[in-house]
């Protein structure tokens, strides 16, 4: 059999997987989205002018901090995956989820920076926490194959104990789901699920990418959330922050902005390639009674340096007061 052949049923196996597992409807229209931009990067149609997909700019920006002497110690910083803590209060959490914490990592990249990604292992062994949620981003580039994304994720997964959940970001491919669902990771998909303490509840829900591929239905992820119920929002961009809160979500979880990655002394970022405030753009913040939180994430993008704005994973601590 010839390899394309044995690509294509592979890619026909997933798509059929993909169908029973999301609906024909969001299935096709995310694949079908996903074949476009990949055929603009691939120069047919119209160009994707995007600054992660321009890899001129990459060599530049690399050359660049070589010429400032500032590189190597990008890349060590890089490499220096730490630890922070999010002590928050919410006067409607039920009881019994009072200390009830939840481990937060976004943007891992894993195929981008193998030194980051045993750096972030090493650390996961000695944390504790009740549940994960990992806000996108698995992938390095934002097209091509899966597998060596896939592999990454899986060495990590096994060093994550407990209840994993996941949402895909502007980098992930569809094709990935059933793969990363294979090793125990719940992908939400404009979904939400219970988790459950004793006779008490709380939501947690999850949108498709609402930052590229826009599939993201928020509506139809609280379709099933009780008025008055405590909830939980995984997305992998806070761009959805209105919308979120509008949507009466307790806590807003997210990445996607890096934080900048290359920031200005004080943790200025020069960009944070979003729409938003500047002030939602990394840490903790709140909109309106919504509390919401912005990873600066693991990994990173386009070039495997941070400046002024270390790596990070996070343990959120809910608490009732």
């Amino acid at each position: 059999m010839q390899p394309n052949v044995d690509n294509e049923i592979v890619d026909n196996e997933i798509v059929q997987q993909l169908e029973q597992r999301l609906g024909r409807l969001h299935a096709r229209q995310r694949l079908g989205i996903e074949t476009a931009h990949e055929a603009q990067i691939f120069g047919q149609g119209l160009n994707f002018f995007h600054i992660e997909n321009w890899y001129s700019v990459h060599t530049i920006i690399r050359t660049a901090l070589k010429l400032s002497g500032l590189y190597w110690r990008g890349r060590r910083n890089a490499e220096r995956v730490r630890v922070r803590h999010n002590e928050i209060s919410f006067p409607g959490l039920p009881s019994l989820f009072d200390g009830f914490t939840i481990l937060h990592i976004s943007d891992l990249h894993v195929d981008m920076n193998e030194a980051a990604m045993r750096y972030l292992i090493g650390l996961t062994g000695d944390l504790h926490y009740d549940l994960c949620a990992l806000t996108g981003d698995f992938r390095g580039k934002t097209f091509g194959p899966i597998e060596a994304a896939l592999n990454g994720m899986a060495r990590v997964r096994d060093h994550i104990s407990g209840p994993v959940y996941a949402v895909l970001g502007n980098h992930d491919s569809i094709r990935m789901v059933p793969g990363l669902e294979a090793m125990g990771i719940r992908m939400l998909l404009n979904e939400c699920v219970t988790i459950e303490r004793g006779d008490q509840r709380i939501w947690l829900a999850g949108i498709d990418d609402a930052h590229f591929f826009r599939v993201d239905n928020i509506e139809k992820s609280a379709a099933d959330i009780q008025a008055g119920e405590f909830s939980i929002l995984l997305s992998h961009t806070p761009e959805i922050y209105r919308q979120a809160a509008h949507a009466d979500f307790n806590l807003l979880l997210a990445g996607h902005t890096h934080g900048g990655q290359i920031c200005l002394p004080g943790s200025i970022p020069i960009t944070l390639d979003s729409v938003l405030p500047r002030r939602l753009g990394a840490g903790a913040w709140r909109y309106h009674t919504m509390i919401g939180y912005t990873s600066v994430g693991v990994g990173t993008s386009m070039v495997a340096v941070r400046l002024n704005c270390p790596p990070e994973i996070t343990l959120h601590h809910l608490r009732r007061g």
